[in-house]
């Protein structure tokens, strides 16, 4: 845990080490990813065996969403960079020839990235790997609520960078609440809807631009002609992957009033099929990070509308795979995300319902799902209703592919990232007009301003 002196120090440090202009050149932005890449691969038994600690994720788990997915993004990295750098040329009207425009990608300067739990690993490193593309310096802020894994990230940035390059940060409110109060060119964050509203008012006061990745109440329609048992089997594997702890997680599904009670029914024996009689006996089912946050989500069950589970362990941090039938909208299930293994079905008989009840609920979805065969239904519901991404047929899917940019709207998130589009949220386009200095048709615009002027204008400019 660092106190105040000790944080000023820090982002000093990266203030001084931008000014020296190491990080603009190609060269060494590739050096330092593939310096990250190995420790990956150095670290990652630990990493494994730390996420298993914190939250029971199997390693599986810890692999796709975690160690696996910032690799693909790291390699995916590597073999763009160059290209991303590049000098784009853009078009340059009639008017403004003889000329050349151009946009430079510039570095934004001293980041600082703020950290979740729930992928305590992937969602610190992938957007470092997108800051330090981009030619910036950064203060990683990792989560206190998993400890082990923040420490284990820490002795890798401690290994592989220099501090003014890349520090590490732990600690909880107090050292965060340190951190938003110095100058920062660039705040990324990745948490709760509350918590995004404070970084974002911190923020403001230095007039500080923000990438803020929230949530939200993610809804996933089942519509009366979609594969009932390919729906349940991905319905199943988006919401209960890491005990429903994932921000882009169906929050809740909508189902076709005429198979509403067929759903249900293969809802129940898919759960039983994946994880036995006791869920928490399943190598392959993880925890809520703490206790809580499981008596946060124990508030908001009501017993009397549990179709199936409901049973947990205080102790362990264990919650059963849940489901909720008979839900209605001012439930309190329904108030805000869920962040849990908790499942409540809804049903609709038109779409237009499905676009009704999303609206009335209080926050955008990050993240929106259908399952139809249906084209004309895909598309109203692409159209129909303000989300961040998501996927026609599956759960989660759209966030594996990192030529897709991932963010929210509205109150779900501001910006995005991944990929090329990670590089771009942190860099400045920096947009520059070449003129030619052998002729000087810019002379039309100096005064006196004639009547001969005033009519060549308009003409050329309409």
């Amino acid at each position: 845990m660092q106190d105040r002196q000790t944080i000023i120090e820090i982002v000093q440090a990266q203030h001084q080490f931008f000014k020296t202009g190491k990080t603009l050149a190609y060269a060494f932005r590739l050096q330092q990813l593939k310096k990250l890449r190995a420790a990956i691969y150095e670290f990652e038994d630990e990493l494994l065996d730390a996420l298993q600690k914190d939250l029971g994720k199997p390693v599986f788990e810890s692999i796709i969403g975690e160690t696996g997915f910032v690799l693909m993004d790291i390699n995916e990295t590597i073999s763009s960079l160059k290209k991303w750098m590049k000098v784009k040329r853009v078009r340059t009207p009639f008017v403004m020839w003889p000329g050349r425009s151009q946009v430079y990608y510039q570095p934004l300067g001293v980041n600082l990235v703020i950290a979740p739990f729930n992928y305590p690993f992937g969602l610190s490193i992938a957007p470092l790997i997108a800051a330090i593309a981009a030619g910036n310096t950064v203060v990683l802020k990792t989560s206190e609520q998993t400890p082990t894994t923040s420490r284990v990230i820490k002795k890798l940035i401690d290994k592989t960078f220099e501090p003014g390059f890349v520090a590490c940060v732990e600690g909880a409110v107090e050292e965060t609440t340190l951190l938003l109060q110095q100058k920062f060119d660039h705040i990324f964050f990745t948490g709760s809807v509350r918590v995004g509203s404070i970084i974002m008012s911190a923020a403001a006061k230095q007039l500080t631009p923000v990438t803020l990745e929230l949530g939200g109440k993610s809804p996933c329609v089942v519509h009366r002609d979609a594969d009932l048992d390919m729906a349940v089997r991905r319905i199943v594997y988006g919401k209960f992957l890491n005990a429903g702890q994932t921000c882009i997680a169906p929050d809740y599904v909508v189902v076709h009033r005429d198979i509403r009670q067929d759903f249900l029914q293969r809802l129940e024996k898919r759960l039983h099929q994946l994880y036995g009689n006791d869920a928490r006996q399943s190598p392959d089912y993880a925890r809520i990070v703490d206790q809580k946050h499981l008596q946060r989500l124990l508030s908001l069950l009501d017993k009397d509308k549990v179709a199936y589970g409901g049973s947990y362990d205080l102790e362990q941090c264990y919650l059963e795979p849940t489901v909720l039938k008979d839900i209605e909208l001012d439930d309190a299930i329904m108030q805000d995300e869920i962040f849990g293994p908790v499942l409540p079905v809804l049903e609709y008989n038109s779409l237009q319902e499905v676009f009704d009840m999303v609206e009335q609920l209080p926050h955008y979805p990050l993240a929106a799902y259908i399952f139809t065969r249906d084209k004309d239904i895909e598309q109203a519901f692409i159209q129909g209703i303000p989300y961040g991404g998501g996927c026609i047929n599956h759960c989660l899917q759209h966030v594996g592919n990192l030529h897709l940019p991932f963010g929210g709207v509205g109150n779900s998130g501001i910006g995005n990232y991944h990929g090329f589009n990670g590089f771009e949220t942190f860099s400045h386009k920096k947009s520059i007009y070449r003129a030619v200095t052998w002729f000087d048709y810019f002379s039309l615009l100096y005064p006196p301003y004639t009547r001969l002027k005033v009519a060549l204008v308009k003409k050329l400019l309409k």
